[in-house]
């Protein structure tokens, strides 16, 4: 019989390669002859384990040594070759064939078992080996990939009651790596359910979700930091999956801190600075982000950060944001480090503008002609002041030509003559004020001005700067800016602020996110008084019938609503666990909203609601997608498959959110992710099948079904 490992701890089962020793008894092994070929039984034991080998690991290097009782030799059980590819050995007293010395220049004249592809690096794999008198095998992943038959020594005589006992450890650190649930069998044949039945885990960042961030041609991450007034949030995502891709639901903790990208050396708080260098805001406040750590809520954590420090404080050194487990032990595949990131403050150019002209009647449309050389200022008001072309002075329009006026119940700030009449709007020269250019910042158009539109007392119209501004934002700072603006203005002031945004972006895809904010606000904040009954929480199961019945209603859908794999999905994307708040809804509802409304549009209604073939899928995960393309692990379903879905990272008001994308397998035989505009507002968008073959690579397979009749353009 085959002995336990003699180790079995660590955190979680993992073990440190140079932690590792396993006791085996040979005795198991002899008499088995070529027994236990696959189907269990016979005589024999295995060996098998999850390995990480970390990047410092090079060829020609031992994995697991083998030492017998009696010999101090330390022989390779399981090494990398020199093309870096696993290599099993026999074993000693049981294998004629066995290695006699520890010098890797004798291996190549040693029996081994080689695997046929390259071991992976900083990545989890399976190790599976059996060993019997005259057999041993090794298997990758689940997968049979190498046999060798053997020789088998003669018994040991019976006076050596030591001479079956052999001891499996570690490389003494020379290699780094990591083991995980290593165990011993004594039936043969049962490697693939050790392999499916408890894989390790992996933390990592999903860049698709990153937002606020600007990326150079060199790679490195831009992030505007520095003083409060200055810096900007940015969002990062991480996943902890286990080694088949699969979310972790474990109760786990995430920590972020700011390192130096050289050396990984935390990045401290100077005597001058009175923040920590990186912020996380959390429930609408900052902390420093050590102090906060997230939970993993169904394998995802999503974190909103700012950086106080900048990189020119720091001899223009680059940073990365560093996540980590709570766990006292640190493993680097429980670790996640960002790209290289600078740090910098944020540019003020002074942009000339000439003071107001033209006095001209207009309709609520027309009169931003005029308004969008206003800006907000600190307090979320309209600001008065402009720069002239003459950038030693700054003109002031006369405060007594803003007059409050109600239009549709709603108190706006208009600028107006005496003779008004009540539903129009004249727009006359604004009386100019001339002041030295010492003027404070809070009535300049600087940058830094605030622009959170949280005040029903704005205009109705928005200046350059607030344009360009919300062009250059992350999604936090646009739905902050959009919540407060949506309640205070009309439908028409929203759709000339969409169409202002498109133009100076150059993306018409801001356009719908501006157009619907309005009715998705309203729409979620009944939705909300609905589930909570005015409570701070409700419980997730109250919530799901007004949601499925809000989602059909938006979307009129008749037939098809969500399913159970669909409301999974919609919990893992607020992270709520029996219960859900506030915050934990809007995180539902931005990213629900922008679906249903597409949904609502006829062609995609009618892709939708046909359920035989299955031309939408549910609200399913970008993983999940990949492994409905597989037949297996490493095999794709044949070239021109795909799959029509929404994606689960993008949310209001990100230009995105609501689209399609389409998920298929190219001629290379990889698996690519395109997205799909709906925007139908577009007279050359076309049907969906036209969408889909202007994809160049499927045009090219050629294998996009035609739609039913019913659907076509």
């Amino acid at each position: 019989m085959a002995a336990a490992p003699a180790e079995p701890g660590g955190i979680d089962g993992y073990l440190s390669l140079r932690d590792v020793r396993v006791e085996l008894d040979l005795g198991a092994a002899r008499g088995s002859g070529e027994g236990g070929t696959g189907g269990g039984g016979g005589g024999g034991f295995a060996v098998c384990f999850w390995l990480y080998l970390s990047a410092s690991a090079r060829p020609s290097s031992v994995i697991l040594q083998q030492i017998t009782a009696g010999d101090h030799n330390k022989l390779p059980f399981l090494a990398l070759s020199e093309g870096n590819k696993l290599l099993l050995f026999p074993l000693r007293r049981l294998h004629k064939e066995a290695p006699s010395s520890t010098s890797s220049s004798t291996w190549t004249y040693t029996a081994n078992i080689s695997a046929v592809n390259e071991c992976p690096i900083e990545k989890w794999i399976h190790i599976g080996c059996e060993v019997t008198e005259n057999v041993m095998r090794l298997h990758i992943d689940g997968d049979l990939v190498a046999e060798a038959h053997l020789c088998s020594l003669s018994s040991a005589s019976d006076n050596q009651e030591d001479a079956y006992q052999i001891c499996l450890v570690g490389n003494d650190a020379k290699v780094e790596g990591y083991v995980y649930n290593i165990e011993v069998l004594s039936m043969l044949g049962t490697i693939h359910e050790q392999y499916v039945e408890n894989p390790p885990s992996k933390l990592s960042i999903d860049y698709s979700c990153c937002d606020g961030i600007e990326e150079g041609d060199d790679g490195v991450w831009c992030i505007v930091g520095g003083k409060a007034s200055c810096r900007r949030n940015f969002i990062m995502e991480l996943v902890l999956t286990n080694a088949f891709g699969e979310p972790v639901n474990k109760d786990t903790q995430i920590v972020a801190s700011l390192v130096y990208a050289d050396n990984g050396a935390v990045v401290e708080k100077s005597r001058d600075d009175a923040e920590p260098p990186l912020l996380i805001a959390y429930e609408g406040l900052e902390y420093p982000a050590k102090s906060r750590p997230l939970p993993i809520l169904r394998g995802r954590a999503l974190f909103k950060l700012k950086i106080s420090q900048l990189s020119s404080k720091c001899d223009n050194k680059l940073f990365r944001i560093y996540f980590s487990t709570l766990h006292a032990q640190k493993y680097p595949f429980l670790e996640a480090s960002s790209k290289p990131v600078r740090c910098i403050s944020r540019g003020r150019p002074n942009r000339p503008m000439g003071p107001g002209k033209r006095t001209n009647s207009a309709t609520v449309d027309e009169i931003h002609s005029v308004n969008n050389r206003q800006g907000f200022g600190r307090d979320g008001k309209v600001n008065t002041c402009l720069q002239s072309h003459d950038q030693s002075s700054v003109a002031c329009l006369h405060p007594s030509k803003f007059l409050k006026v109600e239009v549709d119940g709603i108190e706006t700030h208009k600028m107006v003559t005496q003779n008004e009449q009540a539903r129009k709007v004249v727009v006359e020269a604004p009386s100019i004020t001339r002041t030295d250019s010492t003027a404070s910042d809070s009535d300049s158009i600087d940058g830094r001005s605030s622009w959170s539109g949280s005040d029903r007392d704005e205009v109705e119209t928005f200046s350059d700067a607030t344009i360009f501004r919300y062009c250059l934002e992350g999604t936090y700072e646009r739905t902050t800016f959009l919540k407060g603006a949506a309640s205070s203005i009309n439908v028409d002031d929203l759709v000339a602020l969409a169409n202002l945004v498109s133009l100076y972006s150059g993306c018409s895809h801001h356009r719908n996110q501006i157009v619907i904010s309005k009715q998705l606000l309203e729409e979620g904040a009944d939705t909300w008084s609905i589930i909570s009954k005015n409570k701070e929480r409700a419980l997730w199961s109250s919530a799901v019938p007004e949601i499925m019945a809000k989602f059909m209603y938006i979307s009129h859908s008749a037939n098809r609503g969500l399913s159970e794999q669909d409301l999974e999905v919609l919990r893992g994307i607020a992270g709520c666990g029996d219960d859900l708040g506030k915050d934990e809804f809007d995180r539902l509802w931005y990213w629900l909203y922008p679906v249903a409304a597409s949904l609502s549009k006829d062609k995609i209604n009618n892709l939708w609601a046909c359920t035989a073939p299955v031309w939408i899928e549910g609200l399913i995960t970008a993983e999940e997608a990949d492994n409905a393309l597989r037949t297996s692990r490493e095999l794709l379903k044949k070239p021109g498959t795909f799959i029509l879905r929404f994606p689960t990272t993008r949310s209001w008001p990100h230009p995105d959110a609501g689209n399609l994308v389409v998920t298929y397998v190219s001629s290379d035989n990889s698996i690519h992710h395109r997205l799909l505009s709906l925007d139908f507002s577009d007279a050359r968008a076309g049907s969906l099948q036209d969408l889909l073959l202007r994809e160049p690579e499927l045009l090219q397979l050629g294998r996009v079904d035609r739609l039913p009749t019913a659907m076509r353009s």
